[in-house]
């Protein structure tokens, strides 16, 4: 019998698709427990397109899919259970650079970003912060 989706991986298969409010789905990343894979006692992230991006996971199946392509070999991949909204307040702001989160980068259909950005991020360390107005043809 195949595992029923965690409620983040509804949401994000609704945005996916096209449906589904933007705002539900980040809330539910931050009540969700998301596993983050350690190495050498650190979060495991990835750079891409000039930010940092702490990679998690919805499940342990997902994680498993992750770890057939960045395992390391004959050793269990270690993961941290983390509440989604721990990463984005608190782990995020710690790092001193631009950080989002990506969720189930190794589910195929299935992955999402949360960039850094306000309404993700704390303000402090979104990149868009104190931006507002811009580009919005009013001048200043």
């Amino acid at each position: 019998m195949e595992q029923a989706r965690t409620a983040l991986a509804e949401r994000i298969a609704e945005r996916r698709r096209g449906d589904g409010d933007p705002r539900a789905l980040v809330g539910e990343m931050r009540r969700s427990v998301l596993l983050v894979p350690v190495a050498d006692g650190v979060l495991w992230s990835a750079r891409s397109g000039g930010l940092r991006w702490i990679c998690a996971f919805t499940d342990e199946k997902a994680v498993a899919r992750f770890a057939l392509h960045h395992g390391s070999g004959d050793r269990p991949l270690e993961y941290a259970a983390l509440l989604g909204a721990r990463i984005v307040d608190e782990i995020v702001p710690s790092l001193g650079e631009p950080t989002g989160l990506a969720v189930d980068i190794a589910t195929e259909d299935g992955s999402m970003f949360f960039p850094p950005v306000t309404g993700i991020v704390p303000d402090a360390v979104a990149v868009d912060a104190g931006r507002e107005g811009e580009g919005d043809g009013h001048g200043r």
